[in-house]
C-alpha cells in the first residue's frame, strides 16, 4: 500500500496537478503552504493543464480513469480544454501490445487464433480504462469485435482500493463525514468495479438488456457470441455507428440532436422504472448512434460492465420525490424522507421541508431549461448536512448515471429540458404502478403462486388453526404449571413458618426458667424488641 501511495504523490508532482487547484478560493493559511511548496520548483512544462490531468489519470490506472471519464460527461461543470483532454479517456487509452492480446485471446478461447477466428486485427479498434477492443472476423463471414481485459490489471485495482478503503475508515471517524457512509458507498463501489473483470457477468447484463429493448425503437444492443465468451475475453457483434460525442459527424447527418437528447432520458427512466435494471456507465464512449434513420434517431449501447437496480421499495419513493420535486410539494419530500428511513425518524417534517424549499426554490424559480440535477443534488447534500442525513449507497450509482444523462444530453441539446422529459413518464409509470392496471398485473406476476397455493389453502387454513389451538393449549398447559408452582410454593411457605413457630416454642419451654429470670431483669423496650424478632422469625 506505501508503494502505491508513494506512486501516487510521484505522477501528482510529475504533472504538477497541484496547479489545478483554485488557490484564490483557499484560506489563506493553505493558499500559503501551496505558494511555499517544493512542487513550484519542478517546471510545468510545455503540457497544457488538460493533457497533463488526462497523462496522470492514465498513469494511475482504471480507477482514476474512471473518474475521469465522469468528469468527461459534465462539459458544463469543467473549461473546455480541460473537457476535450478528459473526453480522450473514453476510448483512447494507451493500449498493451497486440501480441499479448493475442496470446491472452489463445490462452482463454483453448484454441488458436485460426480456429476461432477468419481473421483478427492486433492493432485494437479502441483501448479504455479496463480492457481494449480487437475487430476480428467469424468464419461463418460476421464481422465481430473481441474485448479482452488488460494484463495485470487487478492487482493494481486492488492496491487502489485498498487505498480508498484506508481513506474511507479515516473519513468514517469524522461525524461530519460519518453521514456519507464512505465504507459502504467504497464498498459498492468495488463490488461494481471488479464486476467488469469477469466478462461472462458483461455478456449476461448484455442479453439481459438487449431483452428489455428488443425490437425497441430506442436502444439497440448488439448480441454476444456466448461460445468464444470467457471469464477475460468476450465477442461480440460489431456496430457501425457514430460514437455519441461526435455531434458534427451527428449533424452532418441530419440527426435530429432534440429528439436523440430526450430520447436518452427516456431510455434511463425506462430502464429504472420499468425494467429496473439501468445501464450505470453511459459515458460517451459506451454509446454510438445508427446511421440509418437520422431523422428517428437509435441509440446502440455497449459495455454493459457496470449495472444497477433497486429495491421496489426505493423505485416508489424515488419516483414519489421526483415528482414532489417536479410539484413543488416540499413537505411531500420531507415526508418521504422521513418514511423511507432516509433521515432520522425525530427529524421534524415541516422544518425540512423549509429546509428544502430554500435550497430548491433559487433552482426550479429559474426557466426549467437553465435548471441542473447536479445543483439540486449539491443543494440537497449541503441541506443534508444539518438533519444528520446519511447517503443511500445504493442510489449513488443511480445518481451518478442520472448526472451522465444529464451532461450528455445538454452536450447534445443544450436546451435539454431534463424534468419535462421525465415527467410524464414518471406520472404515467405511479399511475400504473398504483392504479388498476397495476393491480392486474400484480396479480399476474403472483397467478402461478396463487394457483398453487389455492387448492391447498383449505390445508393450510386447518394447519394455522391447529397450530393456533396447539398453541392456546401449551400456553394454558403452561399457566396451570406456573399455578401449580405457585401454590406449591405457597404451601411451602406455609409450612415453614409452622417449623419455625414449633421451633421457637421447644426452645422457649426449654429454656423457660432463664429467659423467665432474664426478663424480669430488662426494662420494656427490650422485652419488645425480643418479641417482635420472635414474630418475625415465625411469619418470614
Amino acid at each position: 500500500m506505501i508503494p502505491r501511495l508513494l506512486r501516487i504523490i510521484w505522477v501528482i508532482s510529475r504533472y504538477r496537478l497541484d496547479t489545478l487547484l483554485p488557490l484564490a478560493r483557499m484560506p489563506w493559511w493553505l493558499r500559503g503552504l501551496f505558494l511555499l511548496s517544493p512542487l513550484r520548483l519542478i517546471p510545468t512544462g510545455p503540457r497544457c493543464r488538460g493533457e497533463r490531468l488526462r497523462l496522470a489519470l492514465e498513469t494511475l490506472g482504471p480507477i482514476f480513469v474512471k473518474f475521469g471519464q465522469m468528469l468527461s460527461t459534465r462539459r458544463d461543470l469543467l473549461p473546455p480544454d480541460i473537457a476535450d483532454e478528459l473526453k480522450r479517456l473514453q476510448d483512447q487509452v494507451p493500449p498493451f501490445p497486440g501480441e499479448q492480446a493475442s496470446a491472452l485471446v489463445e490462452q482463454e478461447l483453448g484454441m488458436s487464433l485460426d480456429d476461432a477466428f477468419a481473421r483478427f486485427a492486433t492493432e485494437p479498434l479502441a483501448s479504455a480504462s479496463i480492457a481494449q477492443v480487437h475487430a476480428a472476423t467469424l468464419h461463418s463471414g460476421e464481422d465481430v469485435v473481441v474485448k479482452i481485459i488488460r494484463p495485470g490489471i487487478e492487482r493494481v485495482m486492488r492496491q487502489d482500493m485498498a487505498l480508498l478503503y484506508r481513506l474511507a475508515a479515516i473519513l468514517a471517524r469524522v461525524p461530519e463525514a460519518r453521514r456519507l457512509r464512505p465504507v459502504e458507498v467504497v464498498r459498492d463501489y468495488e463490488s461494481t468495479l471488479f464486476d467488469e473483470l469477469d466478462l461472462t457477468k458483461e455478456a449476461a447484463n448484455t442479453s439481459q438488456l438487449k431483452r428489455n429493448f428488443q425490437n425497441s425503437l430506442l436502444l439497440y444492443v448488439p448480441a454476444t457470441h456466448w461460445d468464444l465468451t470467457r471469464h477475460r475475453v468476450m465477442v461480440q457483434e460489431r456496430i457501425h455507428g457514430v460514437p455519441v460525442a461526435d455531434t458534427e459527424a451527428l449533424e452532418a447527418q441530419g440527426t435530429d440532436l432534440k429528439k436523440l437528447a430526450e430520447r436518452g432520458v427516456e431510455i434511463f427512466f425506462t430502464q429504472v422504472f420499468r425494467d429496473n435494471f439501468f445501464h450505470a456507465d453511459m459515458h460517451p464512449g459506451n454509446i454510438f448512434v445508427a446511421r440509418e434513420t437520422p431523422w428517428d434517431p437509435q441509440y446502440i449501447a455497449i459495455d454493459c460492465g457496470i449495472v444497477g437496480s433497486l429495491t421496489r421499495e426505493d423505485q416508489d419513493y424515488l419516483a414519489r420525490n421526483l415528482l414532489a420535486f417536479f410539484h413543488q410539494d416540499y413537505y411531500e419530500v420531507a415526508a418521504l424522507h422521513i418514511e423511507s428511513g432516509w433521515v432520522g425518524e425525530d427529524t421534524r417534517a415541516n422544518e425540512f421541508a423549509a429546509a428544502v424549499r430554500t435550497v430548491c426554490e433559487p433552482i426550479l424559480e429559474k426557466p426549467l431549461k437553465d435548471i441542473s440535477f447536479g445543483q439540486v443534488l449539491l443543494g440537497l447534500f449541503q441541506t443534508a448536512r444539518r438533519f444528520n442525513m446519511e447517503v443511500q449507497p445504493q442510489l449513488v450509482l443511480l445518481q451518478k448515471t442520472l448526472l451522465n444523462i444529464e451532461g450528455l444530453g445538454r452536450q447534445l441539446y443544450p436546451d435539454l429540458d431534463l424534468w419535462a422529459t421525465a415527467k410524464p413518464f414518471l406520472e404515467q409509470w405511479m399511475r400504473e404502478r398504483a392504479g388498476a392496471r397495476g393491480l392486474w398485473e400484480s396479480l399476474k406476476r403472483q397467478a402461478p403462486e396463487l394457483s398453487r397455493q389455492l387448492p391447498e389453502l383449505p390445508v393450510l387454513a386447518h394447519q394455522a388453526l391447529s397450530r393456533a389451538e396447539h398453541g392456546h393449549q401449551h400456553q394454558r398447559r403452561q399457566s396451570e404449571a406456573v399455578d401449580d408452582i405457585r401454590r406449591r410454593l405457597d404451601r411451602q411457605s406455609r409450612s415453614q413458618r409452622r417449623l419455625r413457630l414449633g421451633v421457637l416454642l421447644v426452645a422457649a419451654a426449654l429454656a423457660w426458667q432463664p429467659l423467665a429470670e432474664w426478663a424480669g431483669g430488662q426494662p420494656w423496650p427490650v422485652l419488645g424488641a425480643a418479641l417482635l424478632g420472635a414474630l418475625l422469625l415465625v411469619w418470614n
